[in-house]
């Protein structure tokens, strides 16, 4: 793991918000003393400028007062026409002119005068200015030290240490500010290990605030929610599915253990009979296992055109012994979309669920409808509808969704064998809804009717007017009727 890795979010900001805070400083401090520099040297020029031009009025009068300076780091020169000079501050006297630029066209010029007549490495601002005699135009040199960067050691000391007290003061705020922020994060966190450690049950706290950091937690306490509700279904299949399956392997092993005991009462005949019965329900329940695993992982599946009348006529002359009679109302044209096993599939669960509980009759429909008839925008180009009914005891309203939960039977009339696995159903309606459409069970005079709508294709053709008539037509049990 790397440095940065290891230092948290709070040291992070923290140290941020310390470097911003002090290149800030930094140039607010340097932009005020270039300022003051600034305005300083500005002041010094003006003064040198009065300076001097006092000395040119006196030498212009012919009296000249002194001392000429009363500033003792002030120095002034009287240069006269024939470029010597005449008058001087103490500490220019005996030297040469402290410099060789004349005003010009201009009353007065001024410049940085650095070595000369000054001492080494000391730069002086030097003002020149006319004075007027008669026998010639003199020139009056007056000059002082530069101002330095800092100004003034004391203002500098200032300056300075005000931008490090506003640095630290910009850093413990930011820290304390970052510290805050991030104590729901905190909290969330700690939560969330107690979480790991006892159960799924519990929520990570949701600050008050409007924040990121609230919706935050509101989005872990709801995928929490459906972490829990994932992990209490898998522990429910996980007990379903292994009592679902340890009663054939019980039955099988009872069969076996009593042929043991007493070999001269049975056959391997009569054994194998007995012990197929079981072995279809275990093949039937790992079979269901296996296609809810596929649904599950969203395994990809055939996109074809599908005629459900078709599909129902082929499903229905496959089925040779079915225990009640059928009477169908086909309309041709009504094509879907979809993967052609997995619709046989769904439409062999339903009518396997009806022929069970059914007490005399299934009524298989397929027809299309417009595709408001159900306020679904997922059918725009109207809804292919598939009802299979049968005349049982139906299903009360509070329980018809429960029957869609996987390995689930209802304790009603409805239970008449136990050829069912309790996934037939779950599995009809997953292949309905990775199909695009919908499966529910719907209000009948008797029985129970499941409604399967689809998304109708959008080039199926409307049904001709010369198609035969579609009126319900009967098969007997056990036999088969064309379509």
């Amino acid at each position: 793991m790397s440095v940065r890795h290891r230092v948290s979010l709070i040291t992070r900001i923290t140290l941020f918000t310390a470097a911003t805070a002090a290149l800030l400083c930094t140039l607010v401090a340097t932009v005020l003393m270039i300022a003051i520099h600034r305005f300083s040297t500005e002041a010094l020029t003006a003064e040198i400028v009065a300076d001097s031009g006092r000395v040119a009025m006196q030498v212009e009068r012919g009296k000249v007062a002194y001392p000429l300076a009363r500033n003792p780091f002030r120095h002034i020169q009287v240069v006269d026409s024939q470029n010597r000079v005449v008058v001087s501050t103490p500490k220019m006297q005996g030297k040469p002119r402290m410099a060789t630029f004349t005003p010009g066209n201009r009353a007065t010029a001024e410049s940085v005068v650095c070595g000369g007549v000054f001492p080494p490495g000391q730069c002086e601002i030097v003002v020149a200015q006319w004075a007027y005699r008669e026998g010639g135009n003199w020139i009056v040199y007056c000059a002082t030290p530069v101002v330095p960067l800092w100004v003034d050691p004391r203002l500098a000391g200032l300056v300075g240490g005000a931008a490090v007290v506003l640095t630290a003061a910009i850093t413990y705020l930011g820290r304390r500010i970052a510290a805050e922020s991030l104590k729901p994060v905190t909290a969330i966190r700690a939560e969330l290990d107690e979480i790991n450690e006892t159960s799924l049950s519990r929520r990570a706290p949701v600050p008050s605030s409007d924040d990121e950091i609230h919706d935050l937690a509101v989005s872990i306490n709801h995928t929490l929610s459906r972490l829990q509700n994932a992990v209490e279904q898998q522990r429910q299949f996980a007990s379903d599915a292994s009592h679902d399956l340890r009663s054939p392997i019980a039955a099988i092993r009872a069969e076996v253990e009593d042929a043991l005991r007493a070999p001269q009462e049975t056959s391997v005949t009569k054994l194998g009979r007995t012990v197929l019965g079981s072995m279809e329900r275990l093949q039937a329940i790992v079979h269901d296992l296996l296609t809810i695993a596929r649904l599950d992982a969203g395994s990809p599946c055939a996109r074809e055109e599908i005629d459900l009348a078709e599909l129902v006529a082929a499903e229905c002359r496959m089925r040779r012994h079915m225990r009640n009679s059928c009477e169908f109302s086909l309309e041709p044209g009504v094509v879907v979309i979809g993967d052609r096993l997995r619709m046989g599939r769904l439409l062999t669960n339903l009518i396997d669920n009806a022929d069970r509980h059914a007490d005399s009759k299934i009524i298989i429909k397929v027809r299309r409808a417009p595709g408001d008839e159900c306020d679904d925008r997922r059918f725009p180009h109207g809804t292919a509808v598939l009802e299979v009914i049968d005349d049982g005891p139906g299903i009360d309203p509070d329980k018809r969704e429960s029957v869609f939960q996987r390995f689930t039977r209802l304790d009603t009339a409805r239970n008449k064998d136990a050829g069912g696995t309790g996934l037939g159903l779950p599995i009809a309606r997953q292949i309905a809804e990775t199909s695009g459409g919908t499966l529910r069970i719907e209000d009948s005079p008797r029985g129970a009717r499941f409604v399967l709508r689809l998304p109708l294709h959008e080039g199926a053709a409307p049904a001709s007017p010369r198609d035969p008539d579609l009126s319900l037509r009967s098969a007997s049990p056990g036999t088969r009727k064309a379509i």
